[in-house]
């Protein structure tokens, strides 16, 4: 099955070239784009010593009925494991070798975590897709400009606009299977709706949108070998959000927005093992304002934000046979003011402080935090430079001093270098450091240890980008990354500084080529090489997209992944290396307007050929799966 699943997937990306386009243009630079992640400002991609991926808002527009984790999953160089299994299934994200708590998630430029968590790693599963505007990825160490966690990639997820319009309605309804492979009923499990109120008033602009959904129909573990079917596990979620703004004149505006996210879910008792007690329930109250504020020089920015997030589940207690609660409450505070200064056409200075403070609230059966004593506060000062030669020549260089209540104080340095030989052709090249602070469980929970030192980064990458008129573009980035001081639970008893060096190394490439008129292919890689394998971290993934919107009215996307063999330690099992076999996967997207500007019907295929494979060890992976979705606006 899984070589037949691989030819006819190859099958059909040659012969689709007649009729389909790839989901992403994401990922290849094209000259004067503008991208904010890698200066917090505005600026062109071929000024900056680094790749930052892009996914405009008509990208984003097609991939209608698909969520944040989908998306990302299909850039070169992100695997985020979860993505195949069921909803309610953790979400891991690796970035050139590194874990979940390595990547930093912003929105709209303020960075989100989850301080009641043993490594503060944000769920991306409080969001959701249809109330995102566009996404900018920027791999590798960014602790100068966005301080602790950018180690291996910054995600900034930009929420959507307020519609020009006075008042502007949008309804977005879609239905799906939610099924593994071994079950191809056609059972609508899989529910979504989202509706949107937006418009721009004279200097006032406002959004407020709410989104539901429902899934149900797929157990979170699976064991085949089991007699006894498993329960399936339900997950709900409802995301709400709300943004007022107001336009002072064209060089001051402000801006009010409010998130609140809720989502429940079921989960089994572990690997290969059903559970019908175990559930979870994750809040989120997010609230803050945002200001520019532009001058003859520059621009000054702000943004104070506050966020809450509420973790509760209960598990079942097979020694005792009761159900154990457990309870985690985290708050962040955050404000951030930067100023952009533009001493010449030529030199740029990037300057700001940040003030974070995070508290840690937990009660479980096996000990509690008190967040009058689990909270820090750190007090961050930066400065970048930016110069832009006539010739050709770039280089960003900067550096940032974290000031931390508990473990002191932190240098961390980037300097990133490029050169434009000519229109179509630059290299790239940067050296980062980076540095994850001890959470708040790490330093005062019943194992902690308030003598931590934070995680350090050191990232190295060099690569290039050729275009060549406008029909066919590459890009490709060689990185190599050192982590010192890795955070460690040995003896189950106290934390403590690893004194290994853990390493990874790799090579990143995409190609684009636009093969005719209307139908674009985009070919990825990505080759990964890590010093550890206590993860799912495949050595080569794979992605072949073909995209066309030659049909009036119609875009229709095919992609193919192909995830190569992996090799994982089972610490925490067997205590031995597993082997697990490589998989290929074929989805088609497809969407139509109906009525221009009101009404647009979409379609999605998950794994065409219904490829059975693992993604996590122990747990359920999605087979063929349908969905078709309405979106409508008034």
């Amino acid at each position: 099955m899984k070589k037949n699943s691989f030819y006819l997937g190859i099958l059909c990306l040659l012969f689709a070239q007649n009729t389909v386009k790839a989901q992403e243009k994401n990922s290849i630079e094209q000259l004067n784009e503008v991208v904010v992640t890698a200066t917090k400002f505005a600026i062109r991609k071929e000024q900056v010593g680094k790749l930052v991926y892009q996914i405009s808002p008509e990208e984003i527009n097609n991939f209608k009925g698909q969520t944040i984790v989908d998306v990302l999953n299909t850039i070169a160089g992100i695997e985020i494991n979860g993505t195949n299994s069921a909803a309610g299934k953790n979400k891991s994200m690796y970035v050139r070798g590194g874990r979940n708590r390595q990547v930093l998630v912003l929105i709209d430029g303020v960075p989100v975590s989850d301080p009641s968590g043993v490594t503060t790693t944000y769920d991306l599963r409080l969001l959701t897709l249809s109330q995102v505007e566009s996404i900018e990825v920027m791999k590798g160490a960014s602790s100068t400009l966005y301080g602790s966690g950018a180690a291996t990639a910054v995600i900034n997820i930009k929420l959507k606009k307020s519609s020009k319009k006075s008042i502007s309605v949008n309804y977005q309804v879609s239905l799906g299977t939610n099924n593994s492979e071994d079950n191809s009923d056609i059972n609508l499990n899989d529910a979504n709706q989202n509706i949107a109120l937006t418009g721009t008033v004279n200097k006032f602009n406002y959004l407020a949108s709410f989104n539901a959904t429902n899934t149900n129909g797929l157990s979170e573990a699976s064991d085949k070998d089991s007699s006894v079917k498993f329960e399936s596990d339900k997950f709900t979620a409802t995301n709400s959000f709300i943004r007022f703004g107001y336009e002072f004149s064209h060089k001051l505006n402000v801006q009010l927005f409010s998130n609140f996210d809720k989502n429940k879910y079921d989960y089994d008792a572990g690997a290969f093992a059903d559970s019908d007690i175990n559930n979870g329930e994750n809040e989120q109250l997010r609230f803050g304002v945002s200001s520019n504020f532009i001058y003859a020089k520059g621009s000054l920015a702000l943004v104070a934000s506050y966020n809450k997030i509420d973790r509760t589940f209960d598990s079942f207690n097979s020694w005792t046979n009761t159900v154990d609660g457990y309870k985690y409450k985290g708050v962040t505070y955050d404000v951030d003011l930067v100023n952009n200064y533009k001493l010449s056409d030529q030199i740029q200075f990037i300057t700001g402080i940040n003030y974070q403070q995070q508290k840690n609230n937990t009660n479980t059966p096996y000990g509690n935090i008190s967040d009058a004593i689990a909270k820090y506060d750190i007090v961050d000062p930066y400065v970048s430079v930016v110069y832009n030669t006539s010739f050709g020549f770039n280089i960003t260089a900067g550096t940032r001093l974290n000031n931390h209540s508990e473990y002191g104080n932190h240098w961390v340095y980037n300097i990133n270098p490029s050169y434009n030989f000519s229109d179509n052709f630059r290299i790239i090249s940067s050296y980062s450091t980076a540095f994850i602070a001890p959470s708040a469980y790490q330093l005062f929970s019943q194992y902690g240890n308030v003598d931590l030192e934070p995680e350090e980064n050191n990232t190295v990458e060099a690569g290039f980008v050729f275009s060549q008129d406008k029909q066919f573009e590459i890009n490709s980035v060689f990185f190599y990354r050192e982590e010192d001081n890795a955070i460690i639970l040995p003896d189950y008893v106290t934390y403590v500084n690893s004194e290994e060096t853990l390493n990874a190394k790799g090579v990143e490439t995409e190609v684009q080529i636009d093969i005719l008129k209307d139908f674009t292919f985009r070919l990825g890689h990505t080759y990964t090489h890590k010093s550890s394998d206590l993860d799912y971290i495949p050595k080569n993934k794979f992605t072949a997209l073909l995209e066309t919107n030659s049909i009036k009215n119609t875009y229709l996307s095919l992609l193919f992944k192909n995830i190569s063999k992996r090799t994982y330690f089972d610490q925490w099992g067997t205590g031995s290396t597993i082997n697990l076999d490589a998989y290929n996967l074929v989805d088609f997207n497809a969407n139509h307007t109906l009525i221009k500007d009101k009404l647009t019907v979409f379609v999605n295929v998950t794994n065409i050929f219904n490829e059975d494979y693992v993604e996590t060890i122990g747990y359920t992976t999605k087979g063929r799966n349908f969905k078709v979705g309405l979106d409508f606006t008034f």
